[in-house]
């Protein structure tokens, strides 16, 4: 018999089926026992009434791996309208201990360290397991939405020669007695790939050992990367993350509806018209309200993030704001500046619901202009990225959003980690 998933009931019923899973619960009664098989598409319910059917299951400890074979009837008391009956449950796997904390309840009741130190249970959990299906559906729409557009997917090295951005935040590793480093993001191998495919994305993890121990930063995440050749500005970058944001909230709808309801997740609209605010006009709105002194620093702070934020919501209606024109002091050497205003830059942050979530920007494309922003000298490991434009490479840019951030955002999560398919950060390494 063809083994049927516990979301498929309805097209079975008064039929037999066999159904394999994990016992989450059994609730006993004086005449009847509720047994709930867990698969991975949700809760079957299974009416045990049978007397020695009953003794026998009721010495399964909560995870056992079982398959049932019975026949489905409607039901109105069951969460999906149907439920076994006349069932034979057999064990597949055995449980050896307890788990560490129950399951069965809507939510964990276990400090997140305890949830993490246990993952390969915890992430057994409807909710927890909802949260990477959205993740997953997250990379989709991503996907899709480039390969309508022609952009060519790509899978670059991790181990690399020198640091993307900065020497101060890369795991250094012996590569065969010599050094070298995780790479902190595809970026010079998206660009060189620009001149060969013209429009090229990934989703992989990247490395940085910054030593941040906060509730947004790991040491490794997924970063879903594009860049992107003959553009006139950053500003057509801009439009094409756009475009992948809408695609990664459709898609999100499409593919994992059942996960958005079980975490009362409200998917953000994304407008036609983001809305767009520079960088110094951010700064001077943020002092104007608050009465901070910003103007003037290189960054904005999470908090004036967040002022950012509630005015898009506020003015705009719009989950999300565009801050273009950062300083350059603040942005990596391959940075694109302003023509007019020489001391900002043509890139860009996407706030998502006040929290930064994509960084993107026009790059320089002429050999001479990274000479002179690099004062004439190459640094080791840096050869073979200048020399693609040593042969012509067109204007190009590109963003990087942070799958994890995403997530996190999305499901109103206080902590990167709870969204981290084995998260790793300062102090964590295992499991």
């Amino acid at each position: 018999m063809t083994r049927t998933y516990s979301d498929a009931l309805a097209a079975h019923q008064d039929e037999p089926v066999r159904l394999q899973g994990w016992l989450l619960h059994q609730r006993r009664l004086a005449n009847v026992s509720f047994v709930l098989l867990r698969d991975a598409r949700g809760i079957a319910q299974v009416v045990v009434s049978d007397t020695a059917e009953r003794e026998r299951v009721s010495e399964y400890m909560p995870e056992t791996v079982i398959e049932v074979r019975g026949r489905v009837v409607a039901s109105e008391q069951a969460t999906s309208g149907f439920e076994i009956h006349d069932p034979e449950i057999a064990v597949i796997s055995a449980v050896t201990e307890q788990t560490p904390f129950e399951l069965r309840r809507k939510e964990i009741n276990a400090q997140l360290p305890t949830v993490l130190d246990n993952a390969a249970v915890a992430l057994r959990h409807p909710a927890k397991r909802a949260a990477f299906r959205l993740s997953a559906a997250a990379m989709q729409g991503f996907r899709s939405t480039l390969d309508s557009r022609g952009f060519t997917e790509i899978a670059t090295p991790k181990i690399v020669a020198a640091a993307t951005e900065s020497g101060a935040n890369v795991f250094a590793i012996d590569y065969f007695g010599r050094p070298a480093y995780l790479a902190q993001s595809p970026q010079f191998y998206k660009q060189k790939m620009v001149g060969v495919f013209e429009q090229v994305y990934e989703i992989a993890p990247v490395f940085r050992a910054e030593p941040h121990d906060t509730v947004r930063h790991l040491a490794q995440y997924v970063s879903m990367d594009a860049e992107m050749g003959f553009i006139e500005s950053h500003r057509d970058v801009m439009a094409v993350l756009s475009d992948v944001i809408a695609g990664m909230v459709t898609t999100s709808q499409e593919m994992a509806s059942t996960a958005l309801e079980l975490l009362g997740v409200d998917l953000p609209v994304v407008p036609d018209e983001i809305p767009v605010v520079h960088f110094r006009t951010a700064q001077e709105m943020i002092e104007a309200a608050t009465g901070e002194s910003v103007v003037g620093e290189p960054d904005l702070a999470p908090a004036h993030e967040r002022w950012l934020g509630e005015w898009a919501k506020t003015e705009h209606g719009s989950d999300f704001v565009f801050v273009e024109g950062y300083p350059m002091a603040k942005r990596p050497f391959y940075t694109y500046p302003d023509p007019d205003r020489p001391e900002f830059s043509q890139s860009f942050d996407l706030l998502f619901r006040g929290l930064e979530l994509v960084t993107g920007g026009q790059r320089l494309h002429a050999y001479s202009d990274y000479l002179a922003a690099l004062d004439g000298e190459v640094p080791e490991g840096f050869e073979g990225y200048l020399d693609a434009f040593k042969f012509g490479m067109p204007p190009h840019g590109g963003f990087a959003i942070g799958l994890e951030r995403w997530v996190a955002r999305l499901t109103g999560a206080q902590n990167v980690r709870e969204v981290t398919l084995f998260p790793r950060d300062l102090n964590r390494l295992t499991p």
